[in-house]
């Protein structure tokens, strides 16, 4: 299976390098900076640039990761112990507690 893994990734940069469009231009080759031009007075110019996106993404992270811990739970939920429930229901409460931390913090207030 990892070797199949391996070759479809392979496969994928392989296909992309040769059948991808090589016309590269100023545009194209310039860095991009989470939407702001860098060369007309985006990051880097002395002005502040707000923080508040890149909390957003890691919250979304977080809770992004915990649906990544719960499907292995989900799938095999018949089979498990009940000890395992209990776990379940300590990680919800402290995702929870997570969750009512960042919204008495304001974090996902936008104005």
């Amino acid at each position: 299976m990892l070797l199949v893994a391996l070759g479809i990734g392979i496969v994928a940069v392989l296909a992309s390098a040769l059948l991808g469009p090589k016309k590269a231009s100023r545009t194209k080759l310039m860095a991009y900076e989470s939407g702001n031009d860098p060369e007309r007075g985006g990051v880097g110019t002395g002005q502040r640039f707000p923080v508040h996106f890149y909390l957003v993404a890691m919250l979304f992270i977080i809770f992004d990761i915990e649906t990544a811990f719960f499907y292995p739970l989900a799938v095999a939920y018949q089979k498990l112990i009940p000890f395992a429930f209990f776990e379940a229901i300590t990680f919800v409460l402290l995702l929870l507690v997570g969750y009512v931390y960042i919204l008495k913090k304001k974090v996902l207030e936008w104005a």
